[in-house]
C-alpha cells in the first residue's frame, strides 16, 4: 500500500425522525456501489439518539426497529445517545442490539461493578483492504444520575478516552472518535487529545458545513432529525499519514424523492405493533384538556405524579399533554398519542424558603406561550401550569400574599417533596433546581406511564 482515499459517512440524532430515511439509504446504497467500483474505502456509521420513543414505530418495538432499519442500511459502527441509554428500561437497553449487524461502540458505559455490557466494545480498529488501520472508539453523554436510576454506571468521557487511546497507542493509522457529548466537549476534546485525527460529533445538533479544525483535529456534525448525510475524506498515505481531511453534509431535501417514500414514512406511524393496541380503560365521559387553562385531564395527570411519588406537593405545564381523549376505548397509542415525551417524575427535597421562591417563579407569565425544545419535550408550547396540593392565596390585585401547602401555610423552614417532570431540573427553567444535589429521578416510567396507571385506578370495570 501507498496511499488511499476513505469516506466516512454519519449520521447523528435522528430521534426517529423516519421523513428523510428512505432518501439517506437510497444515497447510502449509491455511495458504497460508487467506491467499490473506485476501490475506495467506505464506513457507515451513526452517532447516536436514532431511537426516540416519541415516534409510535420505536416505542411499540422499544426501538428494535430501529436497528432493523440500521441493518438494512448498512451501518457498521454506532454509539448510543442519551435517547438510547437513559429512556429505555435497563432489560430493555440490554437486548436493544441482539439482532445489530454492526458493532456498538461507548467507552464510558459499564454494568454496575465495572463490567462492560456484552453488547458494547470501547472501541474498534476497522482495517481497510490496504491495510490502514481505522481505530474507532465510541462515548455518549455523562448523565450519570439517570444511569445509576436504571443499573447503568456511566463513567467521565475524557477519564475513559484517555484510558482508550493508552490502549490503541502504536495499533492504528487514524483516530476517529464517534463523540454524543455535544460540540463544547468535541472542542474540548480536541484541544485536550491532539492524537485524535476526526470527531464526528452529535448530542447538540450543531451542523457543521465543512467542519471545524481545533488543534488540527477535524470536528463534524450533521444537525438532527436526518435533515444531513456528512461525509468526511480522507486520504492517507502510509508513510505521511493522513495529507488531507475534509468534511462535508448533503442536505436530504436536495435529494431526489423515491418512488413510494410518503406511503413508506406513513406507514412507519401506523407500525407500532401490538403493544400500543392493548386496552387502558374506557372513559365514560371525555377528558378535556388545554394548553392554556386548568382541564380535568392535565389536573389528573398533576395528581397522578404527586401520587406516584408520594410527594407533598407537584406541579407540572398543560403543554405536556397535547389534546385530550373522547370518551370511549382507549387505548396505549393514544395516550402515547397525546403524551409522547421521553420525561420522567424527579422529586426534589427542599426547604419551604426555596419552594416558595420556585412556585413563585413557577408563575411566569411569559411561559404558557413560550415554544420548547429539547429536555425531552416533544409538544408545541409550554402552556399554563397546574399545581397539586399547592395553593396560592392572593390580594384583590393579584399579589401572592401566602402559599399553602395541603392545606397548610407554608412554612420557611420545613422541609417538603416536590415532584415535577424532569425537564425542569435542566436549562434555564429554574436555575436554583438544576444547582440542586438531592434531586431523585423516578425511573423508568415516563409520565404516560403514571397516567396510564392513574386511570386504570379511575376507571377499572372497562
Amino acid at each position: 500500500m501507498m496511499s488511499e482515499i476513505i469516506h466516512l459517512y454519519h449520521t447523528n440524532d435522528f430521534h426517529s425522525h423516519f421523513e428523510n430515511w428512505p432518501r439517506i439509504v437510497e444515497f447510502l446504497k449509491e455511495r458504497r456501489l460508487l467506491h467499490q467500483e473506485t476501490g475506495e474505502e467506505a464506513l457507515i456509521l451513526d452517532i447516536g439518539d436514532h431511537v426516540d420513543r416519541w415516534h409510535p414505530y420505536s416505542e411499540g418495538t422499544l426501538g428494535k426497529g430501529n436497528i432493523t432499519l440500521l441493518n438494512e442500511a448498512g451501518y457498521q459502527y454506532v454509539t448510543i445517545g442519551n435517547n438510547e441509554g437513559i429512556t429505555l428500561p435497563h432489560d430493555a437497553l440490554d437486548c436493544l442490539y441482539e439482532q445489530a449487524e454492526f458493532e456498538v461502540l461507548v467507552a464510558n458505559l459499564y454494568e454496575e461493578q465495572d463490567r462492560r455490557p456484552k453488547w458494547v466494545l470501547p472501541y474498534s480498529i476497522h482495517t481497510t483492504k490496504q491495510g490502514t488501520r481505522i481505530a474507532l472508539i465510541g462515548l455518549t453523554a455523562f448523565f450519570q444520575k439517570f444511569y445509576s436510576a436504571l443499573g447503568w454506571e456511566v463513567k467521565e468521557p475524557f477519564v475513559e478516552l484517555q484510558t482508550q487511546l493508552q490502549q490503541i497507542r502504536g495499533e492504528a493509522d487514524i483516530i476517529v472518535v464517534l463523540s454524543h457529548l455535544g460540540l463544547n466537549d468535541d472542542e474540548k476534546m480536541a484541544e485536550d487529545f491532539p492524537e485524535i485525527d476526526i470527531i464526528l460529533g452529535a448530542h447538540t445538533h450543531h451542523v457543521l458545513h465543512q467542519g471545524k479544525l481545533v488543534n488540527d483535529v477535524l470536528l463534524c456534525g450533521a444537525g438532527k432529525f436526518g435533515f444531513f448525510i456528512g461525509q468526511v475524506e480522507i486520504d492517507f498515505d502510509e508513510h505521511r499519514g493522513i495529507t488531507k481531511k475534509s468534511a462535508y453534509l448533503y442536505d436530504t431535501n436536495e435529494l431526489p424523492e423515491l418512488v413510494g417514500e410518503r406511503e413508506w414514512i406513513e406507514a412507519m406511524y401506523h407500525a407500532g405493533g401490538e403493544a400500543l393496541q392493548e386496552v387502558v380503560t374506557n372513559l365514560p365521559e371525555p377528558l378535556h384538556n388545554d394548553w392554556f387553562q386548568r382541564e380535568r385531564l392535565s389536573e389528573i395527570l398533576c395528581s397522578s405524579l404527586r401520587e406516584w411519588a408520594e410527594a407533598d406537593c407537584a406541579f407540572l405545564n398543560a403543554g405536556l399533554l397535547l389534546e385530550g381523549l373522547p370518551s370511549g376505548v382507549v387505548k396505549k397509542g393514544d395516550i402515547h398519542r397525546i403524551c409522547p415525551h421521553p420525561i420522567n417524575p424527579c422529586v426534589i427535597e427542599i426547604q419551604g424558603n426555596e419552594l416558595k421562591e420556585i412556585l413563585l417563579q413557577s408563575r411566569n407569565e411569559e411561559w404558557p406561550h413560550l415554544q420548547v425544545r429539547g429536555f425531552g419535550f416533544r409538544g408545541k408550547v409550554m402552556g399554563t401550569m397546574l399545581y397539586d396540593q399547592i395553593e396560592f392565596v392572593q390580594t384583590t390585585n393579584g399579589v401572592v400574599k401566602q402559599i399553602n401547602i395541603n392545606g397548610n401555610k407554608l412554612q420557611p423552614h420545613d422541609m417538603y417533596k416536590l415532584v415535577l417532570p424532569d425537564m425542569f431540573t435542566f436549562g434555564y427553567f429554574f436555575p436554583q433546581i438544576q444547582r440542586l444535589k438531592n434531586k431523585e429521578y423516578l425511573m423508568p416510567e415516563f409520565l404516560r406511564d403514571i397516567l396510564i396507571w392513574k386511570l386504570k385506578k379511575m376507571y377499572p370495570d372497562y
